[in-house]
């Protein structure tokens, strides 16, 4: 049985965590300064862990091999297969119409463009967050906005800024699913903690976006209903992520903040459809001037067919996300999911005999759960299949819809693949716990710097579930050696990840290619930086209290 030593350069450690960040150093690098694509990125860093693995920690070669071979299976499987599934029933909607009719309900709900911009970037694209992720909500919704009569500059701003609060439960709750099964700390306590730092994020982000598209006056006219949806949504929020499904907190939290936010704009009479609200129509866009963009790309999204549509089109757009619902509702109760456990199969990975560098006991990520039946893509597959039934999706049109749905995610499937081969083998080669150690003499400091670390790691590779598995092990280890809470730190990395995506060169380039303004992604950067910094900071001092008995109370017990 293969055990890591964790200062195996000349009994040093801080030599030691040197070697060990060396395939960190070439992924950042190679993504963040030589701008590769993130699956050569990848790869290069796998091979370079590999090598640290092998060369410095003496690891055997078969052995860090079959490491890599057990990250990528699980990427593949229960990761991507979460992913894949959400997306195919997202590009359904898409081929069939509804999409479209969804779209068209929430433009009518308002003509004022402040809460235009919440009910678009914020609500909606939550609902897109949940289902497809990976830059989809940023796409999707400024070009919406955009239809709307927002500024391409702006409409991609206020996708970035929006596409924060919903980030870490995205994909149906892959990153913190990730986070759980890489760290081996419950997805129970790990959705819970992240479910009470995230939603301070969301009582902030509408304001924001307020701010973003009319300045002080429009906060100063709109801040009651904005600050209900965002209370709203973190409500929601907290209470699916701690006591009803992880899989479903954005679903329910961005329709229920959409619920509450229509109901106080009635209520006050603020920004509803036909009552006089504040419309803030922009001037079209003249060719040269300081909002110039493509004008082709923006006559088209103004000039969106607005067609009369069928009695009950609307509930059909909705139906997706009422069959995701009840499915995995069911799937809650004791005697369905007791029959589903039946589907799932535990086994060590064959080939793999490593211990725990410190204790000596069989380390746990050696076993390997097939819960083919449980997991959450297959319900998802199945809730895509009722889907398509009660649509009336032809099976033709639905397998070609998933068909595109593998092709679109080839090269993202062959990087998360890739980045959980290369976390594998840095946690059972020992190089992420001597990093651990390393970061650990930061003492008390560690806490408030914890969500940075998630922060950079999704600002250069673009995605929470990425960061997690890079530094999600090593979180949990330095919070460990400190006497901090783990599973705090653990869901500081997630949670601080969530503030990177606006800043990541992936999303900056979907937003300005969305919005026509290819080129101007420095721009952009600079427009949102600002903003991501400050809700950093929010962040960090959140959870060094948390790690204090100042808000210690806030934590699960």
């Amino acid at each position: 049985m293969f055990q890591p030593v964790l200062s195996p350069l000349g009994h040093s450690l801080s030599w030691s965590a040197l070697a060990a960040t060396i395939p960190l150093i070439v992924f950042f690098v190679l993504l963040g300064v030589v701008r590769l694509k993130a699956p050569s990125a990848a790869l290069a860093a796998l091979a370079a862990s590999v090598v640290v693995a092998v060369a410095a920690y003496d690891m055997p070669i078969d052995q860090a091999f079959n490491s890599a071979a057990e990250g990528a299976v699980f990427g593949l499987f229960p990761i991507m297969w979460i992913v894949v599934n959400a997306l195919w029933i997202y590009q359904m909607t898409v081929d069939t119409g509804h999409f479209e009719v969804l779209r068209r309900s929430f433009s009518r709900l308002s003509d004022d463009q402040r809460m235009q911009a919440i009910i678009v970037a914020f609500c909606f694209g939550a609902l897109l967050e949940a289902l497809a992720g990976f830059g989809a909500p940023v796409a999707i919704t400024s070009v919406m906005l955009i239809a709307l009569g927002f500024r391409p500059f702006k409409a991609a701003s206020v996708a970035l800024v929006a596409n924060t609060a919903p980030v870490a439960f995205g994909a149906m709750g892959t990153p913190v699913i990730t986070l759980s099964q890489l760290t081996g700390l419950s997805l129970d306590d790990i959705s819970s903690t992240v479910g009470r730092q995230t939603p301070v994020l969301a009582t902030i982000v509408p304001l924001l976006i307020v701010f973003l598209v009319d300045g002080r006056r429009g906060v100063k006219e709109t801040w009651l209903p904005a600050v209900a949806c965002g209370v709203a949504f973190a409500l929601a929020q907290f209470a699916c992520s701690n006591y009803i499904s992880v899989e479903l907190t954005d679903v329910v939290a961005a329709l229920f903040a959409l619920g509450v936010l229509v109901l106080v704009m009635h209520m006050t009479k603020i920004g509803v459809a036909g009552l006089g609200g504040r419309r803030l129509q922009p001037p079209p866009v003249i060719a040269g001037g300081s909002e110039d963009a493509d004008p082709a790309l923006f006559e088209r999204v103004r000039t969106v067919s607005e067609t009369q549509e069928r009695p009950g089109a609307a509930v059909k757009a909705y139906m997706p996300y009422i069959v995701i619902i009840v499915v995995f509702a069911v799937t809650q109760i004791s005697a369905v999911k007791e029959q589903l456990a039946h589907g799932s199969v535990r086994f060590s990975w064959p080939g793999l005999d490593v211990a725990d560098p410190v204790t000596g006991d069989p380390n746990r990520a050696t076993f390997f759960t097939f819960n083919w039946l449980p997991a959450t893509g297959t319900l998802l597959l199945l809730s895509g299949v009722i889907t398509a039934i009660a649509l009336s999706v032809r099976p033709s049109v639905a397998v070609r819809a998933y068909g595109r749905t593998l092709h679109q995610l080839r090269w993202a499937i062959l990087t998360v693949a890739s980045v959980l081969a290369l976390a594998y083998v840095m946690n059972l080669s020992g190089q992420t716990s001597t990093i651990g150690h390393w970061i650990a003499g930061a003492g008390s400091g560690l806490a408030f710097l914890s969500p940075v670390l998630g922060w950079l790691g999704v600002a250069v590779s673009g995605s929470d579930t990425s960061a997690n598995a890079l530094f999600g092990a090593l979180q949990v280890t330095a919070a460990r050696s400190s006497g901090l809470n783990p599973e705090l730190l653990a869901s500081a990395n997630s949670s601080g990840g969530v503030l990177g995506k606006m800043l990541s060169p992936q999303n900056l380039a979907i937003a300005a290619a969305a919005t026509g303004l290819g080129g101007r992604e420095a721009e952009l950067l600079r427009k949102v930086v600002g903003w991501s910094l400050l809700l950093l900071l929010v962040m960090c001092a959140l959870v060094y209290l948390q790690s204090t008995p100042v808000l210690a109370w806030m934590l699960p017990t």
